[in-house]
């Protein structure tokens, strides 16, 4: 009978987000407590709902978005985009020897917070040959810091009287995932929003070059590299609104609802954070996630700043 009533409630907090009745941040909370209280009812399915209703809803975000706009945006943040990755690889490199870390895992952390959280760490994952534990190490400590930054990333960009273009070049770069990316950025405005959402996905085709540099790092050969496809259709989706081949009230309805999923998202992302698995862990490999975060953090604010 609890089983059932748990499974209920889950769909009820679902409906509650994608009615628009909470914001991404309380959406995410409240996925952690359920969990937390009740357990995940629907945990397999919940972790790939989120990979798809994310690409959904980014595509989605594409019909909001014009050529021009997102080439300058996409300009604008390459530099810091390249500085950025190199320098935090780099380091990623190095704390992980220096706290003698599992290299795999040292590497999975270093590429879900230099590029973009769980999908980074599932294209490298198959490259290097990572286990499941080492997969799942990792992609719990990034979904940990990537709800702390929903939280936290907001209040820093008010209390620094960042603009809402500053705020979502600094989300875009600084927070790993592109569901928290887009969820911070969210509250803060609809061109932090835009803004976030362009370079991140920029930022997410760098998947392929680390690929092929993790490849020779870990001598392994003839591996598949996940090139994220869906950026094609945010593109498309982006030219279809450029040129008005859709009417302005239905492009407005498909941002509209995107957002509304995007809220769901992040509920189901709260709802697949395990303390227990995060228990597990063990100091190091938090340290090195956390020494990594503040690093990009800090560096891209005051790159965004000067």
């Amino acid at each position: 009978m609890k089983f059932i009533l748990s499974k209920l409630l889950y769909i009820l907090l679902i409906l509650i987000a994608l009615l628009g009745v909470v914001n991404s941040p309380v959406a995410l909370l409240l996925g952690f407590l359920f969990t937390l209280i009740f357990g995940n009812p629907f945990l397999k399915q919940s972790q790939k709902a989120i990979h798809l209703l994310l690409k959904i809803a980014v595509v989605g975000l594409g019909f909001g978005m014009f050529i021009k706009e997102t080439f300058e945006t996409s300009k604008e943040g390459l530099g810091l985009t390249f500085y950025s990755i190199i320098l935090t690889v780099s380091i990623g490199l190095i704390l992980t020897k220096l706290l003698k870390l599992d290299l795999k895992l040292g590497h999975l952390i270093t590429s879900g917070t230099s590029i973009c959280g769980g999908s980074a760490i599932a294209a490298i994952s198959p490259v290097i040959k990572a286990d499941g534990k080492t997969i799942s190490l990792a992609l719990g400590i990034v979904f940990l810091l990537n709800s702390i930054a929903l939280f936290v990333f907001p209040a820093i960009g008010h209390w620094f009287n960042l603009s809402q273009d500053q705020f979502g070049l600094w989300c875009a770069i600084a927070i790993h995932d592109t569901s928290s990316v887009v969820g911070a950025a969210m509250g803060f405005g609809d061109e932090a929003l835009r803004i976030a959402t362009t370079v991140k996905l920029s930022r997410t085709l760098w998947i392929v070059p680390l690929s092929i540099f993790s490849m020779f790092l870990f001598k392994t050969k003839n591996e598949k590299i996940k090139i994220p496809y869906f950026i094609g259709l945010f593109i498309l989706a982006i030219v279809i609104n450029s040129y008005g081949v859709l009417p302005i009230a239905i492009t407005g309805d498909i941002v509209f609802i995107s957002k509304r999923l995007l809220v769901v998202t992040l509920f189901l992302v709260g709802s697949t954070i395990s303390i227990k698995d995060l228990k597990q862990t063990g100091v190091k490999p938090i340290a090195l996630a956390i020494s990594l975060w503040i690093f990009i953090s800090v560096f891209s604010l005051v790159y965004i700043c000067s």
